[in-house]
């Protein structure tokens, strides 16, 4: 408790010279509770420092939010681009090469807790009705979990470094507009190879 309100107390000051107003917020898309969640409203406290609302994509929620505002500060411009923060968290393939052969694409060792949350993130939503779910679900069955637990986290890290950095407005279109989006992509990419075999 006596943390809590250390929290509290220091996003209040973050937030104290930004107008804003909790009834702004978006419509709370679950209303579950999350293991070890602040007693305060972590949710509106977020709102006021950022006036965005991080929870909205999924599997961000209001504790896991103020995680991952804690080990990556709130100004992420020391990374001019997602690819260098997902790579600074080091959930990209870190190729090896030698003569223009790739010897090893495996993602480096990380301690970072970021990198960890945003994994633990990955592997709670593969059961979604989401985007996300689909895509961590093809990928598990063509490569297996543990490249896409890596490869979910590194789309959930760039939606937060968007959306923390840029104010990108996040809409999940689906899983079954995922779906229609990947088969639609497969046919065209056989039919493009059909034609150059004549």
């Amino acid at each position: 408790m006596e943390c809590d309100r250390i929290l509290e107390a220091v996003l209040d000051t973050l937030a104290a010279d930004q107008d804003h107003d909790p009834s702004d917020l978006p419509r709370i898309r679950t209303k579950t509770m999350q293991v070890g969640t602040p007693s305060f409203d972590v949710r509106a406290a977020l709102f006021g420092v950022f006036r965005l609302d991080l929870p909205q994509i999924h599997g961000l929620g209001p504790s896991l939010s103020l995680k991952l505002v804690g080990e990556c500060e709130t100004d992420l411009r020391a990374w001019p681009s997602a690819k260098l923060f997902t790579f600074w968290l080091c959930l990209v393939p870190g190729n090896k090469s030698s003569g223009g052969k790739v010897l090893s694409s495996l993602t480096r060792r990380s301690s970072s807790r970021a990198a960890a949350l945003l994994r633990l993130t990955a592997v709670t939503i593969y059961r979604s009705d989401t985007a996300l779910g689909a895509f961590y679900r093809r990928l598990a069955a063509q490569a297996g979990k543990s490249k896409a637990v890596t490869a979910t986290a590194c789309h959930l890290a760039g939606l937060f470094y968007n959306r923390l950095r840029h104010g990108m407005t996040y809409h999940d279109p689906g899983a079954s507009h995922y779906e229609d989006q990947y088969r639609s992509r497969v046919i065209g990419d056989l039919k493009r190879r059909a034609k150059s075999l004549g």
